[in-house]
């Protein structure tokens, strides 16, 4: 008997403790001291591990402080509980709120079609939901544009790679028939210049062929000189030429 009323005994103070916790935690709550409230909570599990209310409002607490991930599990974890539909509908309320949130959208809308599988009927979840569906939209079609928009980044520098590769190209080309050009007017320098050459050649007399020109110049001029003598001989009138 004594043993079994020890027993009672402290059970009773660890439920009152946990009790105390858990008031503790609803005033810093109030208070808005939510870090302060969700370490009461965790304090009113440790003392009863099984305490639902104490668990649900550590979820809350971890809401409000922006950690959307963390409440979301702690409120999936109260799910698997014994619960009615009505609380099983707000948990999952909570679980798409949370996920909402932190832009999981897909998860979020998942925990909101769950929540209205235990209540049809309720309105905020309907409009969340709605809401969901519309970020989800707009997040997908950001994605769409920015792709598109990667897709155009790419082939502008592509086509930009490709006019840089085809003005080089233009810029050796150009540079190859410079060189032809000038290699093809040195050529006909070249050629003329042999050209020039050959005719100044041609023009030019060797000493000997001077030399016969001369020789058969004063050669006529003495058949000429030779004539005029037998003309004057024979009396024959020499013709003079005159000048006009």
């Amino acid at each position: 008997m004594i043993i079994i009323l020890l027993l009672v005994i402290s059970v009773s103070i660890s439920a009152q403790t946990e009790r105390k916790y858990i008031r503790e935690g609803n005033q810093q709550y109030k208070e808005g001291k939510f870090g302060d409230a969700e370490n009461s909570y965790r304090s009113a599990i440790s003392k009863k591990s099984n305490s639902f209310e104490a668990a649900f409002n550590t979820a809350n607490s971890l809401y409000k402080q922006g950690k959307y991930a963390d409440a979301a599990a702690m409120y999936d974890s109260l799910t698997k509980w014994k619960n009615n539909k009505d609380m099983q509908a707000k948990l999952y309320y909570n679980i798409g709120n949370s996920y909402v949130k932190a832009k999981k959208l897909e998860e979020g809308i998942t925990a909101y079609k769950n929540s209205l599988k235990n209540n049809p009927k309720d309105e905020d979840t309907k409009y969340n939901l709605s809401y969901a569906y519309k970020l989800l939209k707009k997040e997908q079609d950001q994605k769409k544009n920015q792709d598109k928009n990667k897709d155009k980044d790419k082939k502008d520098n592509k086509d930009k790679k490709d006019n840089k590769n085809d003005q080089n190209k233009d810029k050796k080309d150009n540079k190859d028939n410079k060189d032809k050009k000038d290699q093809k007017d040195q050529q006909n320098k070249q050629d003329q210049d042999k050209k020039d050459q050959k005719q100044k050649q041609q023009q030019q007399i060797s000493p000997e062929a001077a030399q016969q020109m001369l020789d058969a110049i004063q050669n006529d001029e003495k058949n000429v000189q030779k004539k005029l003598e037998e003309q004057k001989k024979q009396g024959q009138k020499v013709p003079v030429s005159k000048n006009w």
